[in-house]
């Protein structure tokens, strides 16, 4: 007789696609925009009140942009998946025969023989026949689950924080440094960044570093573009 296949512990890094997603795109968005912004008013003049005015703006409205902004999108898409959840539970009542049927074809269609797979539709419909149907049919699962108020307090949070950084060097270098500065800091700090969502997504992290860091400066020589140009015509 066959030894039972021991237990042993996985670690699936998609659990934490919702949390992850709203961290990096938070951070990012705050490093991004503020240390953009902060760039494009101390290329116009460099004039530490204005850069530091315009850099606490930019966080403040950001922040509350980014939380209600995630807020609205993970809600659109929680009441979307309410939505399907609840027409598959009334297709349930009304015609059982015919979801056990529909569920056969599912597994069937990903490789299985007829008859394992009409025991397999049987089971899982005995089981918990409208969790079966929203992970297999409607592909819905706990891990992927939208949680709005979530994605938005994590959206704000990072957003705040990575907005802090570039705010925090333009604060301490004299006015006349604070565009090299902060645009140096800034191109490290997302390095750094992609560098580490990648890891923690268990993806490269090289080319999560290069993606965020390349749209990062291309961003910041936009607006040290627009700075320079207007404030030198006004």
């Amino acid at each position: 007789m066959a030894d039972p296949v021991a237990p042993h512990p996985e670690r699936h890094l998609v659990s934490r696609i919702g949390w992850l997603r709203a961290a990096v795109l938070g951070a990012n968005d705050g490093i991004v925009s503020t240390a953009s912004l902060i760039v494009g008013v101390a290329a116009a003049a460099p004039d530490k009140g204005a850069v530091m005015i315009a850099g606490m703006a930019g966080l403040m409205a950001g922040a509350m942009s980014m939380a209600a902004g995630e807020y609205v999108s993970v809600s659109s898409q929680a009441d979307a998946e309410a939505a399907a959840i609840a027409t598959e539970a009334a297709e349930l009542r009304a015609d059982p025969g015919g979801e056990r049927a529909e569920l056969q074809r599912l597994y069937q269609g990903r490789g299985l023989a007829p008859d394992l797979a009409a025991e397999v539709a049987r089971a899982m419909m005995a089981e918990d026949a409208l969790a079966a149907h929203t992970r297999d049919e409607l592909g819905i699962t706990a891990a992927m689950t939208a949680r709005p108020i979530q994605a938005g307090l994590v959206s704000a949070i990072t957003f705040a924080s990575g907005a802090a950084f570039p705010l925090m060097i333009a604060a301490v270098v004299p006015a006349s440094q604070i565009l090299i500065a902060v645009a140096a800091a800034t191109l490290l700090a997302l390095v750094a960044l992609g560098a580490t969502g990648a890891r923690f997504g268990g993806a490269p992290m090289g080319r999560g570093a290069a993606r965020v860091t390349f749209w990062g400066a291309l961003a910041m020589l936009a607006t040290a573009l627009v700075g320079r140009l207007f404030g030198t015509v006004v």
